[in-house]
């Protein structure tokens, strides 16, 4: 059993100038080095790279990929070692997510902000040979501007349920369906959260949506009836706000764990599933390759993906990766496990 580190959180203080600034760093966080990173996006000097998707190749993991956002340029397709493998281009594409149809189809969809009043999912096919993105189609969902995204169900008959969640709270629920590339949708509103959120992941064992609010905490949100509880608070101790992207590494029928990105302590808060117990922390720290800080997007498969990572794959967002733009670190998920248990660090391999 995973040991919950004792919270406690502590400021610090620096004068300068006559003037205050506060840092708060939350409970005291394991650290794990990274196994590959990508190569930077195309958007140098400014907040660019967002977040990040992973497919994984069912008859060979190793050759598994990932979709990442440049939200300033579009959206860029990667291999386990980082290697860009295509782009392509759109403008205002900020969180992304992708899923398998029943037929084999990768559908892949990203929240469009280039409209700041209506939100907007650009819908895109990623053809896994090639390692191609094509765009489909680009759906108006409603008022807002566009931030986070996540998908829920895919139900037998190839429908997906795609979660949106403006900046101005409103959660929408829309269901995609597709016959020969062509789109049809219908949006509800789920519900609302008071102030800005971002972070979205689904467990459809559960019928559980999980919204990140910046400032406030996660959201645990029935996606049948709407009703929602606040289930991890910003405390400055597990949770640092912003909170930004969550993710779910599942076990079983209910189990496994939900982590989010602690951005204002650059760490990772790690609860199991289902109760949201609280696990403990980590962070990306120096090694073979760059640290990871101010981490947005992040994207969790605990399955093997091949030798570089035999028991999962973790996926952050670098959002300071001087002296190149910002970039995706690939952490393996057993290193973190084998961390928060031991309360210690575990290097790569």
């Amino acid at each position: 059993m995973l040991r919950p580190f004792h919270a406690f959180a502590f400021v610090t203080l620096v004068i300068a100038a006559g003037c205050a600034s506060v840092a708060i760093t939350g409970d005291p966080a394991v650290t794990v080095t990274a196994r590959a990173e990508t190569v930077p996006v195309g958007t140098s000097n400014d907040d660019a790279a967002d977040d990040p998707a992973i497919w994984r190749n069912p008859d060979d993991p190793a050759q598994s990929l990932i979709v990442g956002t440049d939200k300033k340029g579009g959206l860029y397709v990667y291999d386990l070692a980082g290697r860009e493998r295509s782009f392509m281009a759109g403008a205002g594409l900020n969180n992304v997510d992708l899923a398998t149809l029943p037929d084999g189809r990768v559908m892949v969809v990203a929240s469009d902000r280039s409209d700041l009043a209506t939100a907007h999912i650009l819908v895109a096919r990623l053809d896994t040979s090639s390692a191609e993105l094509m765009p489909i189609e680009r759906i108006e969902i409603g008022e807002g501007e566009g931030y986070g995204i996540c998908i829920g169900e895919v139900s037998p008959a190839g429908r997906l349920t795609v979660y949106s969640a403006p900046k101005s709270g409103t959660i929408y629920e829309t269901q995609l369906s597709f016959a020969n590339d062509g789109v049809s949708d219908s949006t509800r509103v789920l519900t609302t959260v008071p102030s800005q959120p971002e972070g979205c992941v689904a467990d459809t064992r559960s019928d559980t949506l999980y919204i990140g609010e910046e400032i406030a905490g996660i959201w645990a949100i029935d996606t049948g009836s709407g009703e929602k509880r606040l289930e991890a608070r910003v405390d400055n101790a597990l949770l640092v706000a912003d909170v930004e992207g969550l993710a779910i590494a599942p076990e079983g029928e209910r189990g496994g764990y939900l982590v989010a990105s602690s951005q204002g302590d650059n760490a990772f808060a790690v609860f199991r599933l289902p109760a949201m117990e609280p696990v403990g922390r980590f962070r990306i720290a120096q090694g073979t390759y760059g640290s990871a800080e101010e981490t947005d997007g992040i994207e969790v498969d605990p399955r093997s993906f091949g030798p570089a990572f035999p028991n999962g794959l973790f996926v952050a967002q670098d959002g300071i990766n001087s002296p190149d733009a910002q970039n995706f670190k690939l952490v393996g998920w057993g290193d973190i496990l084998a961390s928060l248990r031991a309360g210690q660090p575990v290097a790569a391999r």
